[in-house]
């Protein structure tokens, strides 16, 4: 019988952060079941280790609905999990977005994302309206741009607490938009301070209204704040997520000045 472990990724206690279903091996399981078992699972991803020699692991992931390219929170809780198993040190996983460093030590993790990149944001104004907000809701200083680190995520940025705190939004028409552009969170922020932001997650592809904690929309949304000079580099900034959905998390973004972006934080078996 496959064995799935459950742990809370960037959170020291279980109640908080992001659940993730974690198979440590799943050299047997093939693609439809790999899928039964993340629906079975019912988080908003479980990581699957489809291959391992050594350090080198070759990973996967699987929402509810379908297979993602690469998920931040599962690949922190897979790492944490492996070296509970078998000791710290580097792991070099092979995903479908690329190729990541993941260092693990004692109850934490830190990736290190594929190249990062930002593209424009054709479709501003559907996403607004299906998020049932306006330009004038916008914080100028952070422009909206898809963001990519693994996956893509539109960033969209308020220009008030209030606004990212009322998130009350279209659910089909968001996730018929996002299906359509591959993406698969929305990265809503606030600036709360020079290095320090709060974000929300629609992610309706995944079957899931919001996600708590995003690994893969941290490290985009480092990508996007150094390509858009928005930050001096190389820096730390936190963001803060989860909070509304009582499951706080806390993720940590290291930006350097070329490369991919560090993405830390805790991750504890539920």
């Amino acid at each position: 019988m496959t064995e799935v472990l459950r742990y809370a990724a960037f959170t020291d206690r279980p109640d908080g952060g992001n659940p993730a279903g974690v198979v440590l091996d799943a050299s047997a399981l093939d693609d439809a079941e790999m899928q039964r078992i993340a629906a079975d699972v019912g988080y908003s991803e479980t990581a699957f280790v489809t291959a391992a020699d050594g350090d080198a692991l070759d990973l996967r992931y699987f929402s509810p609905l379908a297979e993602v390219p690469f998920c931040g929170h599962a690949t922190i809780a897979t790492g944490v999990a492996w070296g509970e198993r078998r000791g710290p040190g580097l792991l070099r996983l092979t995903t479908r977005a690329g190729m990541v460093e993941l260092s693990v030590g004692d109850g934490v993790a830190a990736l290190v994302s594929v190249a990062p990149r930002t593209e424009p944001l054709d479709d501003l104004d559907e996403l607004l309206a299906a998020l049932g907000w306006s330009a004038d809701d916008l914080d100028p200083g952070l422009p909206p741009r898809v963001a990519f680190a693994g996956a893509f995520h539109p960033v969209v940025a308020a220009a008030s607490s209030e606004r990212l705190a009322d998130l009350d939004y279209d659910f089909d028409r968001l996730g018929a938009l996002m299906a359509a552009r591959d993406w698969t969170t929305v990265q809503l922020v606030y600036r709360e301070g020079p290095a320090e932001f709060r974000a929300r997650d629609p992610f309706p592809p995944g079957g899931v209204v919001e996600d708590p904690a995003t690994g893969a929309a941290a490290a985009a949304f480092g990508g996007y704040l150094r390509e858009l000079g928005l930050i001096e580099v190389p820096a730390t900034v936190t963001i803060r997520q989860g909070i509304e959905l009582g499951r706080p998390s806390l993720l940590t973004v290291e930006i350097p000045s070329e490369g991919g972006i560090r993405v830390s934080g805790a991750a504890v078996a539920i």
